[in-house]
C-alpha cells in the first residue's frame, strides 16, 4: 500500500490534485480540509495517503495529518459509508470538529454535510463513540476538555432548546465566564426572552 508521498504539486482541480513524485503523476483525492492548505502549483508537498483498491480503479487518497487519514479509515470501517462520503465528512468538518460531534452525539452537525441524512448521522455517531476516541486519542483528549467547559454545555442546552447557534452565542457572550451550568442556562434565557 502506498502509504506517503512526497512530491511536486502540478494541479489542483478540488476534490483532486495531481502530484509528480519523481517523474510518475499521482491522481490523488483530498478532502477540503486538506485542499485549502495546500501550497501553490510548482511547491513541494507531502500526504498521508490511503489506497482503495477496486474492482475498476485504484483510488489514492491524500491527507495534510495523521488525524485525517486515521479518522477516514475509521469513517470507512462504517457499513454504508464509502470513500467518497468519508472524503464529503472530513470536507464537511475537521477532525477535532467530527470528534466533538460524536463525544457530544450533534448529529445535526453531521446532517449539514451534504449527503448525509438524519438515520446515516445517528448510525455514525453509535458506531464512532468508542472507535474514534481510540484512534486518535490526542484528539479525544482535547474534545474532553472542551467538553467539560461549562460554557459548552450551555450553548448544547441551548441548542437543544431550539435556538440557533448565533443567538446561542450573543447569550454566551453576555455571561460571566466562571458562571455553573445551571445559572447560565437561566441567564441566557432570560437574555434570549427579551430579546
Amino acid at each position: 500500500m502506498i502509504g506517503r508521498l512526497t512530491g511536486i504539486l502540478l494541479e489542483k482541480n478540488p476534490p483532486q490534485i495531481l502530484l509528480d513524485v519523481n517523474g510518475v503523476g499521482y491522481d490523488v483525492e483530498v478532502p477540503m480540509s486538506t485542499f485549502y492548505n495546500l501550497p501553490g502549483n510548482g511547491e513541494k508537498i507531502s500526504l498521508h495517503t490511503h489506497l482503495q483498491v477496486r474492482e475498476d480503479a485504484h483510488v489514492l487518497f491524500g491527507f495534510g495529518t495523521l488525524d485525517e487519514r486515521m479518522a477516514f479509515r475509521q469513517l470507512l470501517k462504517i457499513s454504508g459509508i464509502g470513500a467518497r462520503t468519508a472524503l464529503a465528512i472530513l470536507s464537511g468538518l475537521s477532525v477535532s470538529e467530527l470528534a466533538q460531534a460524536v463525544a457530544l452525539q450533534e448529529s445535526g452537525r453531521l446532517t449539514k454535510i451534504p449527503g448525509i441524512g438524519k438515520k446515516t448521522a445517528e448510525r455514525l455517531l453509535l458506531e464512532l463513540r468508542d472507535k474514534l476516541a481510540k484512534a486518535l486519542p490526542g484528539v479525544a483528549d482535547s474534545v474532553a476538555a472542551a467538553a467539560a467547559n461549562p460554557q459548552s454545555d450551555i450553548v448544547h442546552a441551548l441548542l437543544a432548546l431550539g435556538y440557533n447557534e448565533k443567538e446561542a452565542a450573543l447569550a454566551l457572550k453576555s455571561l460571566p465566564a466562571d458562571v455553573s451550568v445551571s445559572e447560565g442556562i437561566r441567564a441566557a434565557l432570560k437574555l434570549l426572552s427579551k430579546a
